[in-house]
């Protein structure tokens, strides 16, 4: 999925748009939880060497929060690397050339991964 599908996923699914809170950077989006404010993804262009790939090439990627227990298997299909700039044991980047489906998989577990949670009734 490119930065548009991606964008445009998250604002159909949780209403949420991209924002930009970063100054001199026009291309760092940021989805936050409207409840709490937490980030769920965030979409920035960044080289290809950042990933640990040989090539000065530059693409947008997303960090997406994820459950620890899947983050060792999806590491090891094609598009996704350990968290850039985040925390490896919770986030995980993801590339364009990421299968779909686990993207969107991906996108919904991080907005789960950071709603606010319910505290349980007192009995």
């Amino acid at each position: 999925m490119n930065r548009c599908e991606i964008e445009a996923y998250i604002e159909n699914q949780y209403g949420v748009k991209a924002e930009y809170p970063f100054e001199m950077d026009d291309e760092t989006a940021v989805f936050r939880q409207k409840s709490n404010g937490k980030w769920f993804a965030i979409i920035m262009r960044i080289s290809k060497r950042r990933l640990h790939i040989d090539s000065d090439e530059e693409i947008d990627v997303m960090n997406v929060k994820c459950d620890p227990i899947l983050i060792g298997s999806l590491l090891l299909d094609t598009g996704f690397y350990p968290a850039y700039h985040m925390n490896k044991t919770h986030w995980i980047t993801v590339s364009p050339d990421a299968d779909e489906d686990k993207v969107k998989m991906l996108i919904d577990m991080s907005f789960s991964l950071t709603a606010l949670k319910r505290k349980k009734a007192i009995k």
